[in-house]
């Protein structure tokens, strides 16, 4: 196991990281209640012992909790990790939404917040969370290049991008990751955003991997904990009739999966990372076992006809209901 999950993938401008690393966000929120300090260092650290040291956290996440858990967690060890967080989802401490910024000044601001949480004194990667359409992409990415000179800051990335605003943010400063939600249930940027990556150089990092967990076959209709933002009309996919149709879809994965002999999760992070040699995947979990699980999605070989089979099987247009009841965040 320690063979594979060591596997690095190469994303742009120099940057490295494993193939599979781990979202945090969960850990704090929105999948239901936070689990336990202890328990997430425990998850956290134990994503390390595997090699999983790619890890994914944001100053929205809690808000402000996942980044001081990570910071804890991390601790001691901050040579073994790349560490990527974010900026421009503004939040109250008491969870109060006040929408984007992305002036230079929030910029600088939010920087030096996320690098007191997290407790280091550098950010591999820093992403633009979500884009701020009052504030031109030149006067956000201008900010956050000095923040690389400046030495705060190694990496930059975006978050949910358009192609356009990728184009113009990587004359300002090249961006080494576009971070973008990409399944097998999610693959509108395949479109327009994915071949202007790949005509600049630059890594996706796939968040939600596996559809919000419903390629795991595992989901129920009914049961989500109170505090899961799926239970919402915020995420059609998972809501009446479309929840019906899509897991119906999803247990083609895990029929595909018995028969390649391992896991759902698996398969479709296995899918992923078959894409291109540019990709990575951020699956996010608050248990131990599961890292462990889909560390192990890079031990499963896609051959370019299973790939092909995978899409037939879920293609683009089957899949019930928009990612977000409000697209208009995304790729902006």
């Amino acid at each position: 196991m320690a063979d594979v999950t060591m596997a690095t993938r190469a994303l742009g401008n120099g940057l490295t990281v494993t193939a599979i690393g781990l979202g945090c966000m969960g850990l704090s929120e929105y999948y239901g209640s936070p689990v336990d300090e202890e328990d997430g260092i425990a998850t956290i650290r134990g994503a390390l012992d595997l090699g999983v040291t790619f890890l994914d956290t944001a100053d929205s996440y809690g808000p402000f909790a996942n980044e001081r858990l990570v910071g804890k967690a991390i601790a001691g060890r901050r040579d073994e990790v790349v560490l990527a967080t974010k900026f421009g989802v503004v939040r109250g401490e008491d969870g109060s939404r006040r929408g984007f910024a992305g002036s230079a000044a929030y910029v600088r601001q939010a920087c030096e917040a996320s690098l007191r949480r997290l407790g280091v004194e550098v950010i591999d990667l820093y992403y633009n969370h979500r884009r701020d359409k009052s504030v031109p992409i030149e006067e956000t990415v201008g900010a956050m290049a000095e923040l690389v000179q400046a030495g705060k800051v190694r990496h930059l990335g975006l978050s949910e991008m358009s192609a356009d605003t990728i184009r113009r943010a990587h004359r300002v400063w090249p961006i080494s990751a576009v971070q973008s939600e990409y399944s097998l249930f999610a693959r509108d940027i395949e479109d327009d955003v994915l071949p202007a990556m790949k005509e600049l150089g630059i890594g996706l990092v796939a968040y939600s991997p596996l559809g919000r967990g419903m390629l795991t076959g595992a989901l129920a209709r009914e049961g989500k904990p109170g505090r899961d933002v799926r239970a919402t009309p915020a995420f059609p996919r998972f809501q009446g009739e479309a929840f019906d149709a899509n897991a119906a879809l999803a247990t083609k994965v895990v029929d595909f999966a018995r028969a390649k002999g391992c896991t759902p999760a698996q398969v479709a992070l296995a899918w992923v990372l078959a894409k291109d040699p540019t990709f990575t995947a951020i699956p996010g979990t608050t248990r131990l076992d599961r890292v462990r699980e889909n560390a192990g999605a890079l031990a499963v070989r896609l051959t370019d006809a299973e790939v092909a089979g995978l899409e037939a099987a879920i293609p683009r247009g089957a899949v019930a209901g928009d990612r977000y009841a409000d697209m208009s965040i995304v790729n902006a």
